[in-house]
C-alpha cells in the first residue's frame, strides 16, 4: 500500500493540472489594470494574465465592423478577452487618418467604447508600415486618444504596427521614445507596445537595445503560421532569455501574404508555445475578404460576427484555441 501511495504520488506530480481558461471569462473586472513585470504581462494583483482575441481588419477598408454589433461578436462569440482596432495611417487609394482623422477616430472610438462596454481590453493601433515618417501624425493621434480615455485600464496602446527595413536604433526606438513620451503625458500606466523591424519579427534587434527608463512597455511579434516556423520561435527565445517582453498583436494562420489553407499543426506549436510563456495573442482578422485568414464568410453582416455558421476553417480554429 505504501508503494502505491507513493506511486501515486509521483504520478499526480507529474501531470499537469493546469484549467483551460476561456478568454471571454477573463475581463477586465476580474483582472483590471494591466502592467508588465519581467517579461510577464500581469493583471492589478500581480498575476500572470493573457489577453487572447481578435484583431479588426483596417479600418477604412472593414468599417462594419467598428461598432457594438461587431465587438459583441467579438467577445462572446469568438470568445475573446480583447479586440485591436487596425486604424489605418495612410492606404495607396482610400485614405486614412492623414487624410481624415475625424472619421478615422470616430471608427476607433465606437470600438473603445464597445469594448469598455463589453468588460474587454482593446488594442489601439497605429496601423502604419511608414510610421516614422509620419511622427506629427502619431504624436497628434495618441495624444488625443490617450487625453480622451486617460485612467480607463481598458486601453493598451500599439505605436506601429509593422516597420519593415527601418534600423531599430536609429530610427525606430527614437521614434517610439517620442510617442511614448506623448502618451505618458496622459496616461502614466497602460500598457504601450511597440513594433519591431521586419513586420515585427525581429525582436532579436530591440532586445540588444531596449528601450530604458520606461515601464509598462512590450514588444510586437507578428507571425503567420504557413510562413514562420521554429526559427521565428527561436528568436522570440533569444528576445525572452534577454527579458523583452513579447506581445503578438497580430498573427494569421495561414500563410504571410494572408492566403491559403489554416496550417493547423505549425498553428497549434505556436499556440503551444505562446500558452507555454504567457504571451497573448490576437488573430488577423475580423474580415470577410476571401482570403484564408479572414475570420468570416463573405458578406457576414456585424449582427452576425462571429456566429458558427459565419466563420471560415480559420475563424473556426481560432475560436476553438480562444475557448481552450
Amino acid at each position: 500500500m505504501k508503494f502505491l501511495f507513493v506511486l501515486g504520488l509521483v504520478f499526480a506530480c507529474s501531470v499537469n493540472f493546469s484549467v483551460a481558461k476561456d478568454a471571454a471569462l477573463e475581463t477586465v473586472s476580474k483582472h483590471g489594470q494591466l502592467s508588465v513585470s519581467g517579461v510577464d504581462l500581469v493583471d492589478s494583483n500581480g498575476e500572470k494574465v493573457q489577453l487572447k482575441g481578435m484583431s479588426l481588419f483596417w479600418d477604412v477598408w472593414m468599417p462594419q465592423y467598428y461598432n457594438k454589433e461587431a465587438i459583441d461578436g467579438v467577445h462572446d462569440l469568438c470568445h475573446s478577452n480583447a479586440v485591436r482596432a487596425a486604424i489605418s495611417v495612410t492606404t495607396e487609394r482610400d485614405g486614412g487618418y492623414i487624410e481624415t482623422p475625424d472619421a478615422s477616430l470616430e471608427r476607433l472610438y465606437a470600438v473603445i467604447d464597445a469594448a469598455i462596454a463589453d468588460d474587454i481590453y482593446v488594442v489601439v493601433d497605429w496601423h502604419d508600415h511608414e510610421a516614422d515618417s509620419h511622427l506629427n501624425y502619431s504624436l497628434d493621434f495618441f495624444d488625443k486618444v490617450s487625453k480622451k480615455y486617460t485612467g480607463v485600464p481598458n486601453i493598451l496602446y500599439e505605436t506601429f504596427n509593422e516597420p519593415t527595413g527601418q534600423s531599430w536604433s536609429d530610427v525606430l526606438k527614437p521614434y517610439h521614445e517620442a510617442v511614448i513620451k506623448t502618451i505618458r503625458a496622459n496616461d502614466p500606466d497602460n500598457v504601450i507596445i511597440v513594433g519591431t523591424p521586419t513586420w515585427s519579427q525581429s525582436v532579436d534587434q530591440a532586445a540588444a537595445n531596449p528601450i530604458t527608463g520606461q515601464k509598462n512597455i512590450m514588444y510586437t511579434l507578428h507571425f503567420y503560421a504557413g510562413t514562420h516556423k521554429q526559427w521565428l520561435r527561436d528568436t522570440a527565445n533569444g528576445a525572452l532569455s534577454n527579458g523583452i517582453p513579447i506581445f503578438v498583436s497580430e498573427y494569421g494562420t495561414v500563410n504571410a501574404d494572408g492566403d491559403g489553407s489554416v496550417d493547423e499543426a505549425e498553428s497549434r506549436l505556436w499556440y503551444d508555445w505562446l500558452d507555454e510563456h504567457n504571451i497573448s495573442y490576437l488573430n488577423w482578422a475580423v474580415s470577410d475578404k476571401v482570403e484564408g485568414a479572414s475570420a468570416l464568410q463573405p458578406n457576414t453582416t456585424a449582427a452576425n460576427t462571429c456566429k458558427e455558421e459565419f466563420l471560415t476553417a480559420s475563424g473556426k480554429f481560432v475560436v476553438a484555441q480562444n475557448k481552450a
